[in-house]
């Protein structure tokens, strides 16, 4: 294992000097103001990164250093209650094998990269509350609804994450959003399109197309949290608190098929925790943790599993700059036990799969979530496997935002 990575020391430490003398990037949107209250502001994203794998079998996004994405984002007001936000996103699509013809270029080739609709929604804003409707980020635990640009480790927590989705966590649908004392509580509830072919990599087994609810509900008991979004880091910005509660249901949402032994019924739920605290020296202790419950009525899905999971991360920034920006080392464990028979990704020999997934890393917080160096290295064991593969990432990410 040492021996692999041995070749890319170098380098690797070449580029992270490089970035520790990158200049401080400020985030705010670009904003154009128009008549009245109306006005449009504009941002993008960008995240791309060097990795190496112990098992070339696995697809390191891309190769050795790739794309992750980039995103575009606009968000428009058109009048003082109304709202609408349109987000893009460029993907790597590398031997991406749903692609057909000349768009799937292959293992060996230098990949190929789409854009898609991430986001597109409008806002109103009546009484008090705010009524969302389009394509978003349905209630869902805290990562999901921090999105790859606002975590606290670079990977996304995919090996919990249960809910289902047609891209980058999104559903079609639409929610009420309130929240009081500027985000001490908030709740939101929503009807979403649910299982479709589009989510679903079997036959839709939702053939009366109910619709999937999801709720979450969210108290801080510290320093509110104004918002439907979340971030899991603030960086020292205020100290918080928050406990969480998410559940989505769907009749019929989950299975392979029709029948009563291929259809059931999809429940998940969740509870997830964010403790931010700065301390008198000026470092930032940041700890969370989140628990699973998925259940599939038992029934073999080639998407959903049926199990429970958990996961945990602590970081410490160090209170001192060195460059443009401070260093943060962190670790984070998954964990998820697969509870009913199957054939699916999480499978062992004796059909009750489990996954972990330890990791440690080294961040470089420049601006907090605007301009970020991380580096991470993965030991990732499923029960279907010998040995555990083991993953080196060094990712850049710069937004403005």
């Amino acid at each position: 294992m040492l021996h692999y990575f041995k070749h890319k020391f170098f380098g690797l430490f070449a580029v992270l000097f490089f970035c520790m003398a990158l200049p401080s990037l400020a985030g705010a949107w670009v904003t154009v103001k128009g008549d009245g209250d109306r006005w449009m502001k504009f941002g993008a994203g960008l995240r791309s990164s060097f990795q190496t794998t112990s098992n070339p079998s696995v697809d390191a996004r891309g190769g050795d250093v790739a794309l992750e994405e980039m995103r575009f984002y606009t968000l428009t007001q058109v009048h003082k209650n109304i709202v609408f936000e349109f987000n893009t996103e460029v993907r790597n699509r590398r031997n991406d094998r749903t692609l057909t013809g000349a768009y799937n270029r292959g293992a060996d080739s230098d990949g190929y990269h789409d854009i898609f609709v991430l986001d597109a929604r409008a806002t109103l804003t009546v009484g008090g509350f705010d009524i969302w409707f389009g394509k978003f980020l349905p209630p869902s635990e805290r990562s999901n609804l921090d999105g790859p640009y606002f975590l606290n480790a670079w990977d996304f927590p995919l090996a919990t994450s249960p809910y289902p989705q047609i891209a980058a966590g999104r559903d079609q649908g639409v929610m009420i959003y309130k929240e009081y004392g500027g985000g001490k509580f908030k709740w939101a509830y929503g009807a979403f399109e649910g299982r479709k072919n589009a989510s679903n990599s079997d036959t839709n087994p939702d053939e009366n197309d109910n619709f999937q609810h999801g709720f979450r509900a969210t108290y801080n008991f510290w320093a509110p949290e104004p918002g439907y979004y979340t971030t899991s880091a603030y960086y020292g910005a205020k100290d918080v608190l928050a406990v969480a509660f998410v559940a989505r249901y769907e009749t019929d949402g989950a299975g392979t098929g029709v029948t009563s032994t291929t259809q059931g019924d999809y429940f998940g739920w969740n509870i997830d925790a964010l403790m931010e605290k700065k301390l008198s020296n000026g470092a930032v202790v940041n700890l969370e943790g989140s628990y699973y419950d998925t259940d599939t009525d038992d029934i073999d899905d080639g998407t959903i599993t049926q199990g429970q999971g958990y996961r945990m991360l602590a970081s410490y920034m160090l209170p001192n700059k060195v460059g443009w920006g401070k260093f943060q080392p962190y670790v984070r464990y998954q964990h998820f036990a697969q509870d009913n028979a199957c054939a699916g990704n999480y499978c062992g020999s004796s059909n009750f799969g489990t996954r972990g997934i330890m990791e440690g890393g080294l961040n470089y917080i420049i601006d907090g979530h605007n301009a970020k160096i991380m580096s991470s290295f993965i030991s990732d064991k499923q029960s279907s496997q010998a040995e555990p593969i083991s993953r080196f990432i060094l990712g850049m990410q710069f937004q403005l935002l």
